[in-house]
């Protein structure tokens, strides 16, 4: 059962609000950067066989990313694990409350993507400085993405039309800005309209061609 957010009415209809309990992962679209992840009690990033023992700190881990994986570009990714997780590409060090940082908080493991990928991704023969600051963007967006994954801020919505009828749901919109979504559920509303609109005019016409009479004839309900 969902939990109601919010309601908007929006043209004699009802626009719910619900959290998504059971977000698709979005490690499993199709990114271009890898997350690598260690950690003792959570399975975070993208599936791997690397083992953190074979490393005696994360400038080694760094250094494998460089020479084994080709990784042209590297960001360090933290985790703040206090009440739910959050992850963010560098600290969280001015961000959290006095002693969160350092009790809550640390370095979980890299997101990176080889050069390759990206003269393929990006139709380059040459990364530029340019180039690169499209793909650290590229990449912190999807650490963003991921981040809205791990802390429960996935929506999605349910429309409901004047006889309590449901006219459309679509879930996993990801982040707190529902902007998006709300505008996805309007569309949905006008276009319910729009069809119960046609299809009154059309059974109207049919009746008027057949005679039926005017006090018989469907009246337009929306």
């Amino acid at each position: 059962m969902y939990t109601l957010i919010e309601s908007i009415e929006y043209r004699g209809c009802s626009i719910n609000i619900y959290p998504d309990d059971n977000p698709e992962s979005p490690r499993q679209w199709d990114n271009i950067g890898t997350i690598l992840c260690f950690h003792k009690r959570y399975e975070l990033g993208d599936k791997h066989a690397i083992t953190s023992d074979v490393f005696r700190g994360w400038n080694e881990v760094y250094t494998y990313l460089e020479k084994e994986e080709k990784a042209a570009v590297i960001l360090p990714l933290y985790l703040y694990d206090h009440s739910g997780l959050r992850i963010k590409v560098g600290s969280f060090r001015g961000l959290l409350p006095q002693g969160h940082v350092e009790f809550d908080s640390g370095q979980v493991g890299f997101i990176y993507v080889s050069a390759e990928k990206i003269r393929s991704e990006y139709n380059v023969k040459y990364i530029t400085k340019k180039i690169r600051e499209k793909v650290i963007s590229c990449l912190e967006n999807e650490v963003e993405v991921y981040d809205n994954y791990l802390s429960g801020s996935v929506y999605g919505y349910i429309t409901i039309d004047q006889d309590g009828e449901t006219i459309d749901s679509c879930f996993g919109f990801f982040g707190n800005d529902t902007k998006y979504m709300i505008d996805c559920a309007k569309e949905s509303i006008d276009y319910h309209i729009k069809r119960s609109r046609e299809k009154h005019c059309d059974k109207l016409k049919n009746q008027i061609k057949n005679s039926v009479p005017l006090n018989y004839r469907s009246s337009l309900a929306i």
